[in-house]
């Protein structure tokens, strides 16, 4: 049976088809600001009020999203998160980091810190995918580097500051795929970094980061000093137009617009806390029906470290998960396919809060239907 001939009941499928794990679903009421701002703010300068209220905007929003502590501060710069592991080894690592590696992501910033000129060789602690290693306190150590959720694999862990890590030392943690869809503790915390593009349903291209005051004297220590840095990769640069609700150059201002629009979403249904419920009711519905099936299998065994926001389904050797994603993508159910670098049979499928948790329920129907279409 050709996969593109399998057509599913227009009664099972889901009202919105697009199950991305980033960029992800984007609102429709997220188009419509932009369409608003169309002859307002679009093609304005980004210096100028307009844009500058947009960005004051969106820094408050995910103040009032994360419950920020007096005294933490939104940083943001273009370039997504990528740019912003650079610009972290210039000037947030004072000499020596830790890293915890347990898929592709994770892996990056280790990768950039151990290629780093001016810094020491990073400590690495690795697991196998899915699973997550545990931060191990260590002499020298100033900075530790976490992931909240593993994008590639679907393993989420609980940023936590390890006990008996040196004075000073900060906790960075990654959380492009968990910001705004899992919950976290600011105490726990120095530096909660991301992108747009996942659970606030935006564009990419911008990196945003939630600073405790520790992290901002150390921005400022480092840019203080004699260190050399890439004025684009300068976090002192970008701490200081972020406190003029600035970037240092010309930001995407329709992805400000979408980010802004999602936060309004989000604080106005009950903010993180709501967000993290109705992701939690999607991850419910989707690792149940996994496990009640003898072909499916959720990746991740330990279900304390499955993610809530991305999950990771084992499909048994006989069912082709690429075959199921085909055919789910021919009648408009979009990006269910596995992490291309992990090599695994499995469907890999966004749960963001833009989800809605009925969605995910007519998907599981869908996957029940494909299967049961190509084993005829």
């Amino acid at each position: 049976m050709d996969p593109q001939t399998i057509r599913l009941p227009d009664s099972i499928l889901p009202a919105d088809g697009r199950f991305g794990c980033g960029p992800s679903k984007v609102r429709a009421e997220q188009i419509e600001a932009i369409v608003a701002g169309a002859s307002t703010i679009m093609g304005t300068s980004h210096r100028k009020p307009q844009v500058k209220a947009l960005v004051g905007s969106v820094r408050a929003g995910l103040t009032e999203l994360f419950s920020l502590p007096d005294g933490w501060e939104i940083v943001l710069g273009n370039g997504g998160t990528t740019v912003f592991w650079d610009a972290a080894t210039f000037g947030l690592v004072d000499r020596r980091s830790q890293h915890l590696v347990f898929g592709e992501f994770s892996s990056k910033f280790a990768e950039a810190c151990a290629a780093a000129p001016h810094l020491d060789r990073p400590d690495v602690v690795e697991s196998p995918t899915g699973d997550h290693p545990a931060p191990v306190a260590s002499p020298g150590i100033d900075l530790y580097a976490l992931t909240h959720n593993e994008t590639s694999t679907g393993v989420a862990m609980r940023p936590v500051r390890p006990a008996g890590a040196d004075s000073g030392a900060i906790v960075a943690v990654d959380a492009t795929s968990a910001a705004g869809g899992l919950r976290w503790d600011p105490a726990e915390v120095d530096v909660y970094y991301f992108a747009p593009q996942k659970c606030f349903a935006a564009d990419g291209g911008l990196w945003l980061a939630a600073c405790s005051p520790a992290a901002t004297e150390r921005v400022e220590r480092i840019a203080a000093g004699d260190r050399w840095r890439p004025a684009s990769l300068d976090l002192g640069i970008a701490l200081t137009n972020s406190r003029a609700d600035q970037t240092y150059n010309t930001p995407a201002v329709a992805t400000l617009i979408m980010l802004d629009a999602q936060l309004r979403w989000m604080n106005g249904n009950g903010g993180l806390e709501w967000c993290a419920a109705r992701s939690d009711n999607s991850a419910a519905i989707m690792y149940g029906w996994a496990e009640a099936r003898e072909w499916a299998t959720p990746f991740v065994t330990d279900p304390g470290k499955r993610s809530s926001v991305v999950a990771t389904i084992d499909l048994d050797d006989s069912i082709d998960a690429n075959t199921v994603s085909a055919v789910l993508r021919a009648n408009g159910v979009l990006d269910t396919d596995s992490y291309r670098k992990l090599g695994r049979n499995q469907l890999r499928v966004g749960m963001f809060p833009a989800i809605d948790p009925a969605d995910v329920h007519a998907l599981t129907q869908c996957i029940d239907a494909v299967v049961e279409s190509l084993a005829a």
